[in-house]
């Protein structure tokens, strides 16, 4: 995919971003609620807004299916999920924030899941999500162009086709849309329940038909599994657009790799979940500064290994003006798949945008990926990742 480098001309509106710095600016001030303009959260938001420099990317739009989506997307794992990211509701606030900051500067593909969300807070990132685009106050257009990917769980009781629809419906009314973007089967059973499998693909094939989703996607499926979907779902006439997985300078290994030149075969768009490995690509921790909760059993098993790769990210992020995260999302994009960091914060996109309008060099992915290989511990794959 490449990046126009050409400056935007005046008056233009480019892959959904506003045409002049000056004009977003005070559009990223106008659009906060008026009993939250004063308070100490809006205020730095305000602030950090104004630093957030050049405001217009010049970055294209790639094609997912049908769909024109920004070469980056943003996850919403985060936004109800307390037991790994500590979120509380009194965050709301800020993700909103977040989320109209992301979508003024032309980040249109939004990750979500019918799972996202621990105990009574089950489906919370989809509500959060659904509500933040109804009161999006920016120009309506924005707010249309606006490509929801949506997961479905396999959970066990959903054994037909009808179940995976209405799993569906319930996720069109909590996202408070008619149609969802991207409808994607969050994990395959071929593992350990096999004669689920087809049902859940039925269940994608009759969502499409019915006009619920735009396109359909899969996520956690490995080369030989995306093969089989995608035979199945072709007999059936639907084309299937994306396949989600981990993969980041942590998890670049052969099965990841070999998916890549699968989806490029077949003309499937690879989604990159986990770009930053949970944020131990960041540069923010090391041994003796963990993130709080179970990530921090992780970080401190898979850390000590990570010193050359976290070194050459240092150095390039250094020599290029960028951050270790913008580099290491940067280096997914090169690769030719839509990364979608999470996002909690204003700073977490202002960071993230960074990582837009520029691209490594041949020999500086050639570093990384060298350092990343030569690295003693990788990133622990996704007990749901199939073959």
């Amino acid at each position: 995919m490449a990046l126009t480098l050409s400056p935007v001309p005046a008056g233009a509106v480019f892959s959904g971003a506003p045409s002049s710095c000056s004009c977003l600016r005070r559009s990223a001030i106008s659009s906060l609620h008026p009993h939250r303009r004063h308070s100490s959260t809006t205020n730095s938001t305000v602030r950090a807004s104004l630093r957030l420099g050049p405001l217009i990317w010049p970055w294209e739009k790639v094609k997912v299916g049908p769909l024109s989506v920004s070469p980056m997307g943003f996850g919403t794992w985060a936004w109800g999920n307390q037991l790994l990211w500590g979120y509380q509701e009194s965050m709301d606030m800020v993700l909103q924030d977040a989320f109209n900051l992301a979508l003024k500067n032309g980040i249109n593909l939004f990750d979500t899941a019918d799972s996202y969300g621990t105990g009574r807070l089950n489906g919370q990132s989809e509500k959060l999500l659904g509500k933040f685009i109804s009161e999006f106050p920016g120009q309506s257009n924005v707010r249309e162009n606006v490509v929801i990917a949506t997961k479905f769980a396999a959970y066990p009781w959903r054994l037909t086709p009808g179940q995976f629809v209405n799993a569906c419906k319930s996720s069109l009314d909590r996202l408070q849309v008619d149609k969802i973007g991207i409808g994607q089967l969050h994990w395959s059973t071929a593992n350990y329940a096999p004669l689920q499998e087809k049902a859940l693909w039925d269940g994608l094939v009759a969502m499409y038909e019915k006009g619920l989703v735009q396109a359909v996607g899969v996520s956690n499926y490995g080369p030989k599994q995306l093969l089989k979907i995608h035979d199945y779902l072709t007999t059936r006439g639907v084309p299937l657009c994306s396949a989600q997985v981990q993969f980041s300078l942590l998890s670049m290994g052969p099965e990841q790799m070999e998916l890549k030149q699968v989806c490029d075969s077949l003309g499937i768009r690879m989604i990159a979940y986990s770009p930053l490995g949970l944020g131990m690509l960041t540069g923010k921790y090391n041994t003796s500064t963990l993130p709080s909760g179970p990530r921090a059993l992780l970080f401190r098993q898979i850390l000590p290994g990570l010193a050359p790769l976290l070194s050459f990210l240092r150095r390039i992020a250094q020599a290029r003006g960028k951050t270790m995260s913008q580099v290491a999302i940067n280096w997914c994009i090169c690769k030719g798949t839509i990364p979608i960091p999470g996002i909690k914060s204003v700073k977490h996109v202002e960071e993230n945008l960074g990582s837009l309008g520029w691209r490594l060099n041949s020999d500086e992915i050639l570093e990384l990926e060298s350092a990343a290989q030569a690295s003693s511990k990788k990133m622990v794959q996704n007990i749901f990742q199939t073959a």
